[in-house]
């Protein structure tokens, strides 16, 4: 392991519990700072039906019986080109949600624009769940190769690396997946997946980062940015 890595790890591994600010590794910015929503919105400006500040962590609540199960994806105000995000991430059983990067506000949907990283209890998710749908995954076109995954209740640490047209998916400190957007794998694929309806899916150059609200519980902490 890197040793730049190994203390990007050290630190999020001490990084303090509960509301306190979070410990940012060197040469990184903070893009939550543990307390408050400040520098995120929801997309499209949407009212906030999912989202909160809970012990550090940003939490979606999901679907809250009793009242109108409107999703709302929480996405960053600051746009993105070139950058390697990490982040920690922690799904509810049977959860589903998902990190897309470069997304424009110009569609109804942010996948409309933005690829994801998949963030799901791949154990137990109800539905049908194709290879490329599970954790770590480019949703619906690259499966995530030789990774290790941390259960339902337990801390994953992800890092998605966007240079260009290339992109890497890591998991718990290891590379599970590399691509290269509008390469002709790639227009290949974006065939043959859902994304075909989809014309602007991934053409962006810039574009915010969205936390996808899927209806179910997930938590977000330690998210670090830093531009390359």
């Amino acid at each position: 392991m890197k040793i730049s890595v190994f203390v990007c790890l050290l630190l999020l591994a001490c990084t303090p519990r509960g509301s306190e600010k979070p410990a940012v590794p060197e040469g990184f910015v903070a893009l939550f700072d543990g307390q408050s929503l400040n520098g995120w919105r929801p997309f499209r400006n949407q009212p906030n039906n999912s989202w909160e500040v809970a012990e550090g962590t940003l939490h979606c609540k999901g679907y809250q019986e009793g009242t109108q199960n409107l999703r709302s994806d929480l996405m960053t105000e600051t746009q993105f080109e070139d950058f390697e995000l990490w982040f920690e991430w922690k799904i509810s059983a049977q959860g589903n949600s998902g990190v897309m990067f470069r997304v424009s506000e110009e569609f109804d949907v942010p996948f409309a624009t933005g690829p994801e990283y998949q963030v799901i209890d791949e154990v137990g998710y109800p539905g049908e769940l194709k290879d490329e749908n599970k954790v770590a995954c480019n949703y619906d076109m690259h499966i995530a190769q030789n990774k290790m995954v941390k259960p339902v209740g337990e801390w994953n640490q992800g890092k998605l690396v966007v240079q260009g047209n290339h992109v890497e998916h890591w998991l718990n400190g290891a590379q599970v997946l590399t691509y290269e957007l509008h390469s002709d794998d790639w227009k290949n694929r974006v065939a043959n997946s859902k994304w075909k309806d989809f014309p602007a899916y991934g053409t962006h150059r810039q574009g915010h980062i969205v936390l996808q609200d899927h209806g179910n519980e997930v938590w977000y902490k330690n998210i670090f940015w830093r531009k390359l």
